[in-house]
């Protein structure tokens, strides 16, 4: 059985909106920025971000796909390697600030990966962290700097975001004990 969204298409539409504001904002304009999405659903939210920012800013922000696969610290433990995907970032970060974007960031693992892969790609400037929801329970510092929803979750339990582009709709569910909000 689905629970109630934690929230509804509004809701996500609403905070990636001023998620966009944010962004902008702690970077003084868009001189310079470049979002870069993880795959998968943190690229179809780097997409969403841009064009929020080009609605109200009027500027293209060039837009990057990051697979962090090969890149995760547990790759050797798995069953089956990871699926590997083509990461594309379209303009050169050397010297850019560059935000990267996902949909959860629980125990900063994934983020680790994905600053080892970014690197790859060139030195930029700064890089910052911005997340749809953060659920708690860091196993490594790392810090997002924009916050869509903070959700404090039990370690039994799981978030699950949903998109329109991979999922057919936009939600955020919080499954297991105790998921009533908070």
């Amino acid at each position: 059985m689905t629970p109630d969204p934690y929230l509804g298409p509004d809701e996500v539409a609403r905070t990636l909106r001023r998620l966009g504001h944010e962004i902008v904002e702690n970077n003084r304009g868009t001189q310079g920025l470049v979002i870069v999405g993880l795959l998968s659903r943190g690229y179809p939210l780097a997409r969403r971000l841009a064009e929020a920012i080009r609605e109200f800013e009027g500027v293209a922000v060039p837009v990057g796909a990051l697979d962090i696969g090969l890149y995760r610290d547990d790759v050797t433990r798995r069953s089956a390697p990871p699926p590997i995907r083509p990461s594309e970032i379209p303009v050169s970060i050397d010297g850019a600030t560059v935000v990267l974007v996902d949909d959860v960031l629980f125990t900063g693992r994934s983020i680790r990966a994905a600053l080892d892969a970014l690197l790859d790609f060139g030195r930029p400037a700064r890089v910052r962290l911005a997340v749809l929801i953060d659920r708690g329970h860091r196993e490594l510092p790392i810090r997002p700097d924009f916050v869509g929803k903070n959700i404090p979750t039990a370690l039994v339990q799981k978030v699950r975001v949903h998109l329109r582009e991979v999922d057919g709709e936009d939600a955020v569910y919080v499954f297991g004990e105790e998921a009533a909000r908070a």
